[in-house]
C-alpha cells in the first residue's frame, strides 16, 4: 500500500492564457484562466519533495495516474498539473494553435509560487517532469529570458525531465539555462515529436555549457508509456510540426524558415498523421530510468 498517498487536494491556480508571441513579449494582456493542480502526497513524516508533472496535448490521460502512484511510493509528493479543464479544452492534439504551445510556462511558474508555500512540501526539492507538448514547456520553462520575464517569485526546480518533447523550434537565448540539470527521454521511431530536433537541442545545450543529456528507447513511438495502449497506431487529424523548421528571428515572431513568413498551423510543413501508442518493454524501461534519476535528483533514499 505504499503507492497510496496520504492525502490529495485540489489546488486552484491563477495563470493566463497566452498567444506565443504575448508570451515571448512578455505582454500581460492575456485572458485570464484559472487551472486546477492535483496535489497528491506521500507517505511519510516531514516536508516531501514533488514532482510536478504535465500533460502533453491530449490531456489528462492514463498515464500520468501511474506515474502519479509511482512518484509517491518513492517517498515523494506528485503534483498534476491540468491546464486543460480550466481553458474549457479536452485535447488540442487536432487543432495544436487552440492554445499557445509556450502557454504551459507560465502555468508551471504558477504552480511552483503555490508549491513553494505549501506547509507540506520542501521548496528546496521541487522536480518539474512533463510529456510531449507538456514536456516542451518543462524545458523551455528552464529558459533563463522566459524565467525573468515571467517568474517574479524566482522559484526554480532543481531539475526537468522531459518525455517526447517538441524540440522543433528555435526560441532567442534558447540555450542560456537556468543552472539545473535536464534530461530527455525519447523513442527513436517517434513521428509527433521526432527525436533529431531533440538530439540537436541537447546538443547545442551540452556545447553552452549545461548538464544535459538524452536517453534513448528503441520501437518506442509517441506516448509509448501509456498503460492502456497496447501498441502503436496510425492517429489521423493530429497535428504534428515534425516537418517544420520554425525560428523566432526577431522577439515574439515565429518564423517558418522555409517560406520566411510567420508560421501557421495551415502551413504545408504540417502534417496530420501520427503514430501514438504504448509499448510495455520500452515504457518499463522508461520508468526505471525516469524514477531512478528522480530518486538521486531529491535525495530519496
Amino acid at each position: 500500500m505504499q503507492n497510496l498517498p496520504t492525502r490529495m487536494e485540489l489546488h486552484a491556480i491563477r495563470s493566463l492564457t497566452l498567444t506565443d508571441r504575448q508570451f515571448l513579449l512578455g505582454e500581460q494582456e492575456g485572458q485570464a484562466a484559472t487551472i486546477a493542480g492535483l496535489l497528491s502526497l506521500a507517505q511519510g513524516e516531514g516536508r516531501q519533495p514533488v514532482v510536478v508533472m504535465v500533460h502533453g496535448s491530449g490531456g489528462m490521460g492514463p498515464s500520468i495516474a501511474l506515474w502519479q502512484r509511482q512518484v509517491n511510493a518513492m517517498g515523494a509528493a506528485a503534483f498534476l498539473l491540468d491546464g486543460f479543464t480550466g481553458r474549457g479544452l479536452v485535447s488540442v492534439a487536432g487543432n495544436q494553435g487552440s492554445l499557445g504551445r509556450l502557454a504551459f510556462i507560465l502555468d508551471i511558474y504558477r504552480a511552483l509560487a503555490v508549491l513553494a508555500a505549501h506547509p507540506a512540501i520542501d521548496a528546496t526539492r521541487i522536480a518539474v517532469m512533463g510529456f510531449s507538448r507538456g514536456g516542451q514547456g518543462a524545458l523551455y520553462a528552464g529558459m533563463a529570458r522566459f524565467h525573468q520575464l515571467w517568474n517574479p517569485r524566482g522559484i526554480a526546480p532543481i531539475g526537468t525531465a522531459a518525455v517526447y518533447p517538441d524540440c522543433g523550434t528555435r526560441y532567442i537565448g534558447d540555450t542560456v539555462m537556468l543552472p539545473a540539470p535536464l534530461r530527455v527521454f525519447h523513442g527513436r521511431p517517434d513521428d509527433f515529436n521526432p527525436i533529431g530536433p531533440a538530439r540537436a537541442h541537447v546538443a547545442r545545450l551540452r556545447a553552452a555549457g549545461h548538464d544535459a543529456d538524452i536517453i534513448e528507447y528503441d520501437d518506442a513511438h509517441h506516448g509509448f508509456d501509456n498503460p492502456l495502449s497496447p501498441s502503436a497506431a496510425l492517429v489521423r487529424e493530429s497535428q504534428s510540426v515534425r516537418d517544420c523548421v520554425i525560428e523566432e528571428r526577431e522577439p515574439g515572431v515565429l518564423v517558418n524558415a522555409v517560406t520566411g513568413r510567420p508560421f501557421s498551423y495551415d502551413d504545408p510543413c504540417v502534417a496530420h498523421s501520427v503514430h501514438v501508442g504504448g509499448n510495455a518493454v520500452a515504457a518499463a524501461e522508461l520508468r526505471r530510468d525516469v524514477l531512478a534519476w528522480l530518486r538521486q535528483l531529491l535525495r530519496l533514499s
